[in-house]
């Protein structure tokens, strides 16, 4: 398809729905910025039609004519008000409802200048005919640079008053018009078709210039948001990563200091061992738990999570994770039990256990006494995993804020150790895994995590895991903010 068939109002195939939109509400815009001056315009030349048509058209008719004409463009010249007034400021939607109640206004004015041709043709001068006669063909080209932006709008303008004008000559010459031999009406009505189809092709020719020039300002606009999307997205990370090093630097400094005092003691003292072992062992231990975090971070942010779905039971699960801290919450005077139903599920055994293990450490790190609960129950919606202590808690002002990264609840003794990714990961993890995770929390009385083991989907958890982006969703789950 040629750019002079194109489809006047429709973007190109690739355009989207709101660009178009917007293209289109432009371009009306772009149209009724000329309509002020094109209707003083037409104000203007009926007194000029009426003096030079005076003394050689019928007064009644030609003052008739003047009046209605001149009435049309005073009324138009109040809907330009109407526009500049409620619809100018208003956006694409308000433009296209505004020109479909108007648009009759333009053919209506077509109609009447080219039914000017019953005052002249035939009746006045040559000479007078032939001003009338410019005076129509301006109009015609003018309407290429006042109506263009806006193609229907020119052309029912433009055709109205073509067709009108020819009806006119056709019914004056009546039996008379035919294209054989010198008569001059035939030459008349075919240099009047052919000026025609010119204008209409030039109106064609300059509309796509400006509907060209609206996509590509459109175009241009979007990709300069996505940019100033993209430049703040780049400074916040910035941030973030000069915050994980602030961060980074202070929590290894402290067991790797640790660790060279009780290596230069056990030295200058080897007698000692025994009693300065185990503190080397629990500094140790906190090195490899920062270096693990930071390793899950960086498997997460890189999107190079590996997945293995598999049917697990349950409640070894639980046990296996028993072992392992019932020790640690036994060492600070705690009491810890699990509660398992036995029972499978689907899910990564590895990730899933990282997600309980964190949930379960950080019940342990928070909590100085009474206990911790880990239970496995059966619900409508699948098993479901729980988590209760007995710890500090949580304040309503940080809930929405502890699934951030590097985030460290104010004043809570234990978060001295760690880079505040803890429940960062368990909110990245859940998310791909595709298990919903809530919490509930009163300040004083503890906090419950409650993970709803639904059977994970192996190719959409993939997907979520090939993404280093995860939106804001995934970084907070849903909060139960109820007490208990």
């Amino acid at each position: 398809m040629n750019a002079d068939s194109a489809p006047p109002d429709t973007g190109t195939p690739a355009a989207s729905a709101a660009e178009n939109n917007w293209v289109q509400g432009e371009l009306i815009r772009s149209l009724m910025r000329t309509q002020r001056t094109t209707q003083l315009l037409a104000l203007a030349l009926v007194p000029l039609f009426v003096g030079v048509l005076w003394n050689d058209a019928p007064r009644i008719g030609l003052l008739l004519w003047a009046l209605v004409t001149a009435s049309v463009a005073l009324v138009r010249i109040g809907v330009i008000r109407i526009y500049e007034r409620d619809v100018a400021p208003a956006g694409a939607d308000a433009h296209l409802a505004f020109l479909r109640r108007y648009r009759i206004a333009w053919p209506v004015t077509g109609a009447l200048w080219g039914m000017s041709a019953l005052l002249f043709f035939e009746r006045a001068p040559l000479a007078s005919q032939f001003v009338c006669w410019m005076v129509l063909a301006g109009l015609g080209m003018f309407s290429i640079n006042s109506l263009s932006s806006h193609l229907p709008t020119m052309r029912h303008y433009l055709d109205t008053l073509a067709v009108t004008a020819l009806a006119v000559i056709g019914w004056r010459v009546g039996m008379d018009l035919t294209f054989s031999g010198p008569n001059p009406h035939g030459w008349m009505v075919l240099l009047l078709v052919i000026f025609w189809q010119v204008v209409r092709h030039a109106g064609l020719r300059l509309h796509l210039t400006h509907r060209r020039n609206f996509e590509l300002q459109y175009r241009n606009s979007q990709l300069i948001d996505s940019l100033t999307r993209q430049t703040q997205a780049a400074l916040e990370a910035i941030e973030i990563k000069n915050r994980f090093l602030a961060s980074a630097a202070h929590d290894i400094r402290q067991p790797v200091h640790a660790l060279g005092l009780y290596a230069d003691w056990l030295g200058s003292e080897p007698e000692m061992v025994h009693e300065l072992a185990p503190k080397i062992v629990e500094s140790t231990k906190a090195v490899n738990a920062l270096f693990d975090s930071l390793f899950d971070l960086v498997r997460l942010d890189t999107g190079k999570i590996k997945l293995k779905i598999e049917e697990l039971r349950l409640d070894k699960l639980l046990h296996d994770l028993e072992l392992h801290y019932r020790p640690l919450a036994e060492a600070k005077g705690l009491q810890f039990r699990v509660h398992a139903v036995p029972g499978t599920v689907t899910s990564d055994p590895i990730l899933l256990q990282r997600i309980v293990g964190n949930l379960i450490s950080n019940a342990v790190k928070y909590t100085q006494k009474g206990g911790i609960l880990v239970a496995a129950r059966r619900t409508r919606h699948g098993p479901r995993i729980e988590i209760w202590d007995t710890g500090i808690g949580i304040t309503p002002a940080h809930q929405r804020e502890i699934f951030r990264e590097f985030f460290k609840v104010p004043s809570h003794a234990g978060t001295e150790e760690g880079f505040g990714l803890g429940l960062y990961i368990v909110a990245r993890l859940s998310n791909i895994l595709g298990h919903p995770l809530q919490f509930a929390s009163r300040p004083g009385r503890g906090t419950v995590f409650r993970l709803l083991v639904q059977p994970t989907d192996p190719s959409a958890a993939a997907e979520r895991a090939s993404s280093p982006i995860v939106d804001s969703a995934a970084r907070e789950p849903a909060a139960l903010v109820a007490g208990r």
